[in-house]
């Protein structure tokens, strides 16, 4: 038992990985919260905690700030791809990881100075059925479904990839605001058509292969950069014919570039960069007691 983390991030988007097994105490909700907190704890957009597994290399369970479980993360599995290597958990550069919303690989990116430096996230295939909806408002796949939120009435395509999405577009040449993003982002998160809550981007497409999208994450809000996010929108966006393969995906944080085959396999490839490593401290884990 050792208590140790580590921290990385992908484009802004931070996480805290550890071995739950290696700790004095059990992730609750409440202590996830207290760990995530920016005044209160270590401060991150989550936490990616190894998993017991047989059906691939590792297994990986995401918990969000707010203490809810994920079941996907494209910027998470970068970030535990960095931390596997990194604490020598693995020396391959390659291998399976198994999350709670399907098998994926990872190829990691390892620079001259031996550090993981980027990865390449096989993230699965992107799925159009309409999220969640009640029967009385199913409609034909392709079709985007009519919203209202923040006084607006819009409309989304729903995206799965493991994990849920509502992309809004506007018309290119036009653009999100962050206090649009801040408005219509929780509303649309916590909306009744959503009984499992959704991730929310705000989408524009900038040219013929690139989009760029502000990003409202279930469970933790605003985010710089996603990496399911960015595939789920670059889906919508191809799906829609608004861009082609393969599409650079503009966040706050940064690019990621996103290819998808004819079958709407994703493979999505960033950067990612270890921030930290320590050790929770005994007065800490006190405090949870």
């Amino acid at each position: 038992m050792n208590n140790q983390f580590f921290k990385g991030h992908g484009l802004g988007n931070d996480y805290i990985a550890l071995d739950p097994s290696s700790l004095t105490f059990k992730l609750t909700p409440r202590i996830i919260r207290t760990i995530c907190d920016r005044n209160w704890g270590i401060g991150s957009d989550g936490i990616l905690a190894l998993h017991p597994t047989k059906k691939a290399d590792f297994g990986l369970r995401i918990y969000n700030p707010d203490g809810s479980e994920a079941e996907k993360s494209g910027n998470g599995l970068r970030i535990f791809g960095c931390y596997l290597y990194a604490t020598r958990k693995t020396r391959k550069r390659k291998f399976s990881v198994q999350t709670k919303g399907g098998l994926v690989q990872v190829h990691l990116g390892v620079n001259g100075n031996g550090y993981v430096d980027e990865a390449t996230v096989e993230m699965g295939r992107a799925s159009f059925q309409p999220i969640a909806l009640p029967c009385s408002l199913r409609v034909p796949e392709l079709i985007q479904q009519p919203v209202k939120a923040a006084g607006q009435s819009l409309r989304f395509m729903g995206v799965s990839v493991g994990n849920p999405h509502c992309i809004v577009f506007k018309e290119k040449g036009e653009a999100w605001t962050r206090e649009d993003l801040l408005e219509i982002g929780p509303e649309l998160e916590t909306h009744t058509i959503f009984p499992k809550r959704t991730n929310v981007q705000l989408a524009v497409p900038i040219g013929p292969k690139s989009i760029s999208i502000l990003i409202w994450e279930r469970g933790a809000g605003e985010t710089q950069a996603s990496g399911s996010s960015a595939c789920a929108a670059a889906s919508a966006a191809i799906r829609l014919g608004l861009v082609k393969s393969p599409v650079t995906v503009k966040a706050p944080g940064g690019n990621l570039e996103v290819a998808i085959d004819p079958q709407y396999n994703i493979t999505m490839k960033g950067p990612v960069a270890e921030v930290a490593r320590g050790e929770f401290s005994t007065p800490f884990i006190h405090h949870f007691r």
